[in-house]
C-alpha cells in the first residue's frame, strides 16, 4: 500500500522557515522523482519544486528560486523541503508527489500559513 505522509507545516511570521518532509511507504522510492506542490484558496495546484531519483537533478517554480531547497535521503524514503524567507504568498495547502511514469501519487497535504 502506497503512503505518502507529510508533515511540517504550520504558521510562521513573514521571513520564517519551514522544513516540510515527506515519509513514503510502499514503493521503490529511490525510483521514483519526487515533487513537492502548492494549492492556495481559489488556485491550482501548482509544481514548486522537484528532484530525480538519485537526488542530481532538481527544478524550481521561479517564485521560490533561491528560497526553497528541495533534497531527499533515500535510505530514509524521504523527500524535503526547506522553505526560507518565506512569504505571505506562500501560504498553501502543500501536497507530496511521487511520480514514475505513468504512475503518480499523492500525499494528504500538510497546512503552510505565513503570517504576521
Amino acid at each position: 500500500q502506497v503512503q505518502l505522509v507529510e508533515s511540517g507545516g504550520g504558521l510562521v511570521q513573514p521571513g520564517g522557515s519551514l522544513r516540510l518532509s515527506c515519509a513514503a511507504s510502499g514503493f521503490t522510492f529511490s525510483m521514483y522523482a519526487m515533487s513537492w506542490y502548492h494549492q492556495a484558496p481559489g488556485k491550482e495546484r501548482e509544481l514548486v519544486a522537484a528532484i530525480t531519483g538519485g537526488g542530481g537533478s532538481t527544478n524550481y517554480a521561479d517564485s521560490v528560486k533561491g528560497r526553497f531547497t528541495i533534497s531527499r535521503d533515500n535510505a530514509k524514503n524521504t523527500v524535503y523541503l526547506q522553505m526560507n524567507s518565506l512569504k505571505p504568498e506562500d501560504t498553501a495547502v502543500y501536497y507530496c508527489n511521487a511520480h514514475r511514469f505513468a504512475l503518480r501519487y499523492w500525499g494528504q497535504g500538510t497546512q503552510v500559513t505565513v503570517s504576521s
